[in-house]
């Protein structure tokens, strides 16, 4: 049954007398706990909090001594008792409440500064179950949201950050807190604790092989505020997951000027694909509007980009550009020579921070690492309502998985030329097809609604390539074809084909299956399915 409200209006300002903290992470926390004594303000705390005040030269009253009960079972319980409690939640204009108080000798507590146990940090060492479990905060959040709860009497602090907010407010208020800033603090506290109850609910799914658990919940921390969304009418921000993968969201920005929304989005998208080729072989990813529009491979990432510029020089132009390793000097100069919007990398030569710092509205972001694109993760999009959540497609494709469906063969340099294709075409917005000739793209159609015309866009993109290299032919002729899904009818296959294919990679899977295959024989090229569809929308 729900409770209701007494309706007894909140005071704007409220003395803070009592102070209860209890810090896991003690950054500031001596220089801010001198503050609010020099304020008069009394402190109470537990724990190896207590011992460092205690070591700074403040006088604390431990939170055993209010409670009467000491600290038992290796420190689970220590705050949670009526003591405690009944400071946090007691409204003190209620008569019925300030008699309770009085008869128990339950005196008010004005501001809490409490943050939780360690938890994900400790689960990203690698702690086993049991350590995981133990950093688990139970009185942590029960402090946190009685606090919340009752910010009408009690304002609650519980990231570091804004400490100098609140001492700030203190002197402001000649030592109380007002209404707004404990209504702030009390919703930076609820979302705070929903952070940590999402992050120790995914971690129990993952122990229990269950990705898609019954109630999911997912939650972020607000890195920065962005200019605007996809729009200048759209407002957005930019939110750090739980998740520890490498990319735009761990990456360290070098230089240049604030990400925009669009850019965030690019990066991750150029990134993620960019990391399917591991650091073996340079590789560079050009994006635009989260599709690639050139990637290859090479002896160098200056070739590397070379290659995957000359894909589609126009569309390159104010792109995002990704690389599997460290950026050298002679990447840098290349890429530079055009207007480039981002370039990620796992790390950066000084010479080419050097050369890249000639550019300060270019960013530079490094990441320390590749991400994994066979790691275990989840993808949430919204829908109205509600939430679409998958696992991340994390599917790849070997030389051992494929079928050759056709009479012709294909021959090794096919084949290796196939798996590079279907591996970008995995990462093109459906449909996708992917021309590729010698490690490199050198036609990409995408998103269109039929097959047949992303085939004919990425056959007209070659050709434009051509003619802006001045080449005699397009780079199609002699190329092989990824597609991310089955072909439904010959059409598409056959539109490859005219552009010059000589090999086809695909899911295969279609009703039609044996009219394409026939459809391949008589043009006389090779074929493969990989049983494996990319869609991805």
């Amino acid at each position: 049954m729900s409770v209701k409200s007494k309706n007894i209006p909140a005071p704007d300002r409220v003395p803070a007398k009592r102070a209860l903290i209890s810090v896991s992470d003690k950054t500031g926390i001596v220089g801010l706990a001198q503050k609010l004594h020099a304020a008069g303000i009394q402190l109470l705390s537990t724990g190896g909090t207590s011992k460092a005040l205690t070591e700074a030269g403040l006088p604390v009253t431990d939170v055993s001594e209010v409670t009467g009960f000491p600290e038992i079972m290796d420190g689970r319980v220590k705050t949670l008792h009526p003591a405690v409690h009944g400071g946090l939640l007691a409204i003190r204009d209620d008569t019925e409440h300030a008699a309770a108080m009085k008869e128990h000798s339950i005196e008010a507590i004005d501001l809490v500064i409490v943050n939780l146990y360690p938890f994900e940090e400790t689960v990203a060492s690698g702690a086993d179950y049991a350590n995981a479990v133990e950093n688990i905060d139970i009185g942590g959040p029960a402090m946190i949201r009685a606090a919340a709860k009752n910010h009408a009497y009690v304002a609650i602090v519980t990231d570091p950050a804004d400490y100098d907010l609140l001492t700030a407010e203190l002197e402001t208020g000649a030592g109380s807190t007002g209404l707004e800033f404990r209504k702030k603090m009390a919703a930076q506290a609820y979302a705070m604790t929903a952070r940590y109850d999402s992050a120790i609910s995914s971690w129990f799914a993952a122990q229990m092989n269950d990705p898609l658990p019954r109630t999911f919940s997912i939650a972020g921390t607000r890195a920065e505020v962005l200019r605007y969304g996809e729009n200048p009418h759209q407002q957005a921000a930019f939110y750090r997951s739980q998740e520890r993968r490498p990319g735009v969201a761990t990456a360290e920005q070098c230089q240049g000027k604030q990400l925009s929304y669009n850019n965030i989005n690019d990066t991750d998208a150029a990134f993620e694909l960019v990391s399917e080729f591991g650091t073996a072989t340079p590789a560079i990813a050009i994006i635009k509007h989260a599709n690639p529009c050139g990637v290859a491979t090479g002896s160098s990432l200056a070739e590397a980009y070379r290659k995957a510029f000359a894909c589609d020089t126009v569309s390159a132009f104010g792109g995002i550009i990704a690389a599997n390793r460290e950026l050298d000097a002679e990447a840098a100069t290349e890429i530079v020579k055009i207007f480039t919007e981002v370039i990620i990398a796992p790390s950066a030569s000084e010479e080419a921070k050097a050369i890249i710092a000639a550019k300060p509205n270019l960013r530079l972001l490094v990441t320390g690492g590749l991400a994994d694109p066979a790691a275990p993760g989840v993808a949430v999009k919204t829908v109205s309502g509600g939430l679409l959540v998958q696992n991340r497609d994390n599917g790849r494709t070997s030389a051992s998985d494929l079928k050759v469906v056709t009479e012709r063969q294909p021959t090794g340099h096919e084949l290796a030329d196939m798996l590079f294709a279907f591996r970008v075409a995995k990462h093109v917005k459906s449909n996708a097809i992917v021309y590729v000739k010698d490690g490199a793209t050198v036609g990409i159609g995408a998103g269109q609604m039929s097959r047949v015309d992303s085939s004919r866009i990425a056959a007209r993109k070659a050709v434009d390539a051509a003619e802006t290299a001045g080449a005699g032919e397009p780079a199609t002729i002699g190329s092989v074809v990824a597609s991310d899904a089955f072909f439904p009818f010959a059409d598409g296959l056959l539109s490859a084909v005219e552009a010059g294919a000589t090999a086809v990679i695909q899911p295969g899977g279609s009703m039609r299956d044996d009219e394409v295959i026939a459809a391949a024989n008589e043009a006389g090229i090779a074929m493969v399915f990989t049983g494996m569809r990319h869609f991805r929308h």
